[in-house]
């Protein structure tokens, strides 16, 4: 059995801590990485190629009822170029439905904006300790822009911390991830 995502706090010495200050809502999970050598975008990888079926049934339905709002349509969250390794993604490009913003091997920004909200999400992972054993956190923060924003997460604060341990379990895991 794959060991259970944790709430944390945000590395403190990452990337994403210089976005906490005025933050909406912010939040992080970590988990044990069964596959340590994976970088940071190669665990996020491994974790959406694995998304559970009822978050893609959720971001479905996320879509339709925003769409009535006029916010975008976000896609599914395992929507991947499947054929594409970690290294080959450049800032600027979409990964699942997140936009690449930083990528270094023990840490990755992605994020999304639009005109209601800010959101970044981090995926950190702690170099090796000497037993190997590698801890991945993913943060996310948000940074709302309006009254529309603040309606918006009313329902997405309870869902996301529902959502995110759920997809991170798979980083978990010792099967083959994406590299």
């Amino acid at each position: 059995m794959s060991p259970q995502a944790f709430a944390t706090h945000a590395p403190a010495h990452s990337l994403i801590s210089n976005r906490l200050s005025g933050a909406y809502f912010h939040d992080a999970w970590s988990v044990e990485a069964g596959e340590p050598q994976l970088s940071a975008l190669g665990q996020f990888l491994k974790a959406l190629s694995h998304t559970p079926a009822w978050v893609n049934t959720c971001m479905a339905l996320r879509n339709r009822v925003v769409s009535l709002l006029g916010l975008k349509d976000l896609g599914a969250l395992d929507n991947l170029d499947r054929s594409k390794s970690a290294a080959e993604y450049q800032p600027g490009e979409r990964v699942g439905i997140f936009t690449l913003i930083d990528n270094r091997f023990d840490e990755v920004l992605l994020g999304d904006q639009d005109k209601h909200l800010d959101v970044t999400l981090s995926v950190h992972r702690t170099p090796a300790s000497p037993d190997g054993k590698v801890i991945v956190t993913v943060t996310t923060v948000v940074h709302v822009k309006n009254l529309l924003g603040r309606a918006y997460m009313l329902p997405v604060v309870p869902m996301h911390r529902l959502i995110a341990p759920s997809v991170l379990k798979a980083v978990a895991s010792t099967h083959r991830g994406r590299r």
